[in-house]
């Protein structure tokens, strides 16, 4: 009699347990919305969700590569044009012959002590604020925006004037009308002057002492105005651009960011949930998940790996079936981005039996010693 009711009992806690099973398993993008609309609890859109085929791979190439050239490609000048006097440098101007001509710039008022002072100015005449020199005989010269060339040729037709075949040597001996900053991951960052030799972004992150170990190559932004473009340097040379033909403008900010910034999560049902570096701004969805340990053999559901992506038209959910024929060759081909989430879920089986676990503690173990004779 007493083997009877435990039998009894047994059946109806299996019933119960069946019943329960249906609650548990909830799939990213099996349903229209989140959440049970018999709840009473307010759902909300769900992301949509696309397989990862070879399609898809290949597009999202070809969308990556298209962006980075089209929002390049004004930047790079493979000529650059010679420097242009700018208001604010000092110009040094010899006229050969005339002595009398010389001393007339900013330090011919200066006084010895004021020579030897670090923040004494260079001699020579200032463009001011108009970008006007003032020079003897030629009077006020507008020379901003000329080259050292125009500039020269047009002070010797003012000289001609008075000076019978006047030989005028002219350059900029202070370059301080055109600057840059530069930013982040640099051994000695702040402002560099733009001078006869072309500012390209090359050569600025050289004069910043170059970049340090921790900087991602991958995510150098330039910042001109409201504009942003992120440069990458491998990718510039993968695709045959020379960086070095990048050329920089007037307060343009660059900034080098770090690698611990470009990572990406791994969560759910892997060996060892946690956060990856990418590699020089690459890292593969197969590579996320190897240094991840791989999908759990107890509790995932190589069905569902997903990848939830943050985008500027919202947010982006991949899947990736890994049971099927050539799904690992799909994971090592598609590239992640930073921020990216990879999330692996839980099997039926695991989910049936953490809901059970939750609503009643000790349920299965009950279950297994009502089991027993």
């Amino acid at each position: 009699m007493k083997t009877h009711t435990n039998s009894l009992k047994t059946l109806a806690a299996l019933l119960l347990l069946a019943n329960l099973a249906g609650c548990a398993g909830v799939r990213i993008g099996g349903d229209a919305r989140w959440g049970d609309p018999r709840s009473g609890i307010a759902s909300e859109p769900v992301p949509p969700t696309q397989l990862i085929t070879t399609e898809l791979i290949d597009a999202e190439k070809a969308l990556r590569a298209r962006r980075s050239s089209d929002s390049l490609a004004h930047l790079i000048v493979r000529d650059p044009p010679p420097y242009a006097i700018g208001r604010g440098d000092i110009l040094s101007i010899v006229v050969w012959d005339h002595p009398e001509l010389a001393g007339q710039g900013v330090a011919a008022s200066a006084t010895a002590a004021d020579a030897q002072a670090p923040s004494a100015p260079a001699a020579g005449f200032v463009v001011d604020h108009e970008g006007r020199v003032q020079f003897p005989f030629a009077g006020p010269l507008t020379l901003a925006g000329l080259t050292e060339d125009e500039a020269r040729t047009l002070l010797t037709k003012r000289l001609a004037r008075y000076i019978a075949n006047p030989l005028v040597t002219l350059r900029v001996q202070s370059y301080r009308s055109k600057r840059v900053y530069v930013d982040g991951e640099v051994r000695l960052p702040g402002l560099q002057s733009i001078n006869d030799i072309p500012m390209t972004l090359l050569e600025a992150l050289n004069r910043a002492g170059g970049m340090l170990p921790s900087a991602d190559q991958s995510r150098i932004v330039l910042e001109r105005g409201d504009a942003r473009y992120q440069v990458g340097l491998r990718g510039l040379v993968a695709r045959g651009i020379n960086p070095g033909s990048i050329l920089l403008g007037p307060g343009d900010v660059v900034r080098v960011h770090s690698r611990d910034e470009s990572k990406v999560f791994v969560s759910g049902e892997v060996v060892t949930p946690k956060a990856l570096t990418m590699h020089d701004g690459r890292l593969t969805l197969n590579e996320a998940l190897g240094e991840s340990g791989g999908i759990s053999p107890v509790s995932g559901d190589a069905r569902q790996v997903y990848v939830i992506r943050r985008a500027l038209d919202g947010t982006r959910v991949y899947q990736l079936d890994a049971r099927r024929a050539g799904a690992l060759a799909m994971a090592e081909a598609f590239e992640l981005e930073p921020r990216d989430l990879i999330y692996v879920a839980a099997s039926p089986l695991a989910n049936w039996y953490r809901s059970v676990s939750m609503l009643f503690p000790g349920a299965l173990t009950q279950v297994v010693n009502l089991s027993r004779p």
